[in-house]
């Protein structure tokens, strides 16, 4: 399959409901401009030249590294933007679940990174079933525990599996995420991994995301330490023979102190060693969270600009029912609200198009401060000046903050320009 093959119809939100079904390169031809009002609201939109800024400036953060790029498919699970990441340099994409992978694999996504356990029986039998339709698939997922490996060679045996799955050892942190705690438990699995005979071990996996806190020294300190383990264990693994392969991976890298690990990805381990990272919220960025951890990372790196907010929702000012608030036509089904409410970005009305100004900046005064299923609680200073009131009708972008959970909430979004026409679109597969 490939994402050209995809087909947008009315069963698509935000789609023309009379409108026949679309091919992806049909899109561009239809002439939507969503500052017109050509599309119904609220809608999930991607600007062009954003993404296309991140995917250069990420390349362009890797290659003088010497790293490789695995970035988190999950992010939007949308097989052209995984397309787009491959086609600028990335090396494979990365997924949570082998549900996800098989997406990818299905879309063309050549190496698979399971950057999680996989354990259940019928996710095992859908890896063996994916490798067998894809001989020349490489996938790898993650160990952190013997009774994992236990559990995986039950499953081989039961079904008389004659294959080997590359495995990468996981290391995690107290009160976090999955990953063996201590130099002990992770010295137990690699040698259990290494004389598997349905696993190899490929190399060293961690995750350091949860641990962001926007303080340099704090975030610095707590990197240095996840990764002296990642290096104590490899060093040893190598002594005692444990990986499979000469090349060895080491692989870490969220989206907000990646800057950080990259700087241990490649130690001197006398062998070869691929360091990958995995950030995946690069590619579209956001208004909020990650805008505020990718400051620090400018900071750190003394740069002034970094990665630019793609993702937007935009939404129709629908009702004023009393001074001070007005309803927006977006709601909990349309945008993420996990971790920070959107942020009003941006007004237009259809009817200022031809007459300048068709898209200004959101007075100050506005927010956005609670989201019902369908609508958003748009506050306004209502001793402003009228003209700084919204207006029945219009049109307003708002940013949003973790694109992974807006993203899940939609199947297809628009491609615009900087005027807002609708250029290409992309599917998601949730």
């Amino acid at each position: 399959m490939t994402t050209s093959d995809a087909v947008f119809g009315h069963q698509l939100k935000g789609f023309p409901t009379g409108g026949a079904p679309l091919t992806r390169a049909q899109i561009p031809s239809q002439g939507w401009n969503l500052l017109r009002g050509d599309l119904a609201l609220p809608l999930a939109v991607l600007k062009q030249s954003a993404l296309q800024h991140n995917l250069h400036w990420m390349r362009d953060f890797c290659a003088p590294r010497g790293l490789h790029l695995a970035p988190h498919g999950k992010t939007s699970m949308s097989p052209e933007l995984w397309q787009m990441q491959l086609g600028a340099g990335a090396w494979g994409i990365s997924f949570a679940t082998v549900f996800q992978a098989a997406v990818g694999a299905r879309h063309g996504v050549p190496v698979l990174l399971i950057a999680n356990q996989v354990i259940q029986r019928a996710e095992l039998d859908a890896l063996a079933l994916l490798h067998a339709e894809r001989p020349g698939l490489r996938s790898m997922f993650l160990v952190d525990s013997v009774g994992q490996v236990d559990a995986i060679e039950a499953w081989a045996q039961d079904r008389s599996f004659q294959g080997r799955f590359e495995v990468l050892l996981e290391l995690g942190i107290a009160g976090q995420r999955t990953g063996t705690r201590t130099a002990g438990e992770a010295r137990q699995a690699a040698m259990r991994i290494a004389a598997s005979p349905v696993l190899s071990l490929v190399g060293i996996e961690c995750y350091e995301g949860t641990t962001a806190y926007c303080d340099h020294a704090k975030d610095r300190a707590t990197v240095q330490g996840l990764m002296d383990r990642v290096d104590a264990i490899a060093r040893e693994a190598i002594a005692q023979g444990w990986f499979a392969h000469e090349e060895i991976i080491l692989t870490a890298g969220g989206s907000a102190i990646f800057d950080l690990v990259a700087e241990r990805l490649l130690p001197d381990l006398g062998r070869p060693v691929r360091g990958v990272l995995r950030s995946g919220c690069y590619l579209t960025h956001d208004h909020q969270r990650y805008t505020r951890y990718l400051c620090c990372v400018g900071e750190r790196l003394n740069l002034r600009e970094t990665l630019k907010p793609a993702l937007e929702v935009l939404a129709c000012v629908q009702s004023q029912p009393e001074p001070g608030l007005a309803l927006l036509s977006m709601g909990k089904r349309d945008v993420a609200y996990d971790l920070d409410l959107p942020v009003p970005v941006w007004r237009s009305h259809p009817q200022a198009l031809g007459q300048g100004g068709a898209l200004q900046a959101v007075p100050a005064h506005w927010r956005i401060d609670a989201l019902n299923d369908q609508h958003a609680y748009l506050r306004f200073d209502a001793s402003a000046p009228p003209d700084e009131w919204p207006s029945l009708g219009e049109t307003v972008g708002s940013g949003i903050s973790h694109p992974c959970t807006t993203f899940d909430k939609w199947r297809w979004l628009p491609v615009v320009d900087e005027a807002y026409g609708v250029v290409d679109a992309v599917t998601t597969w949730f």
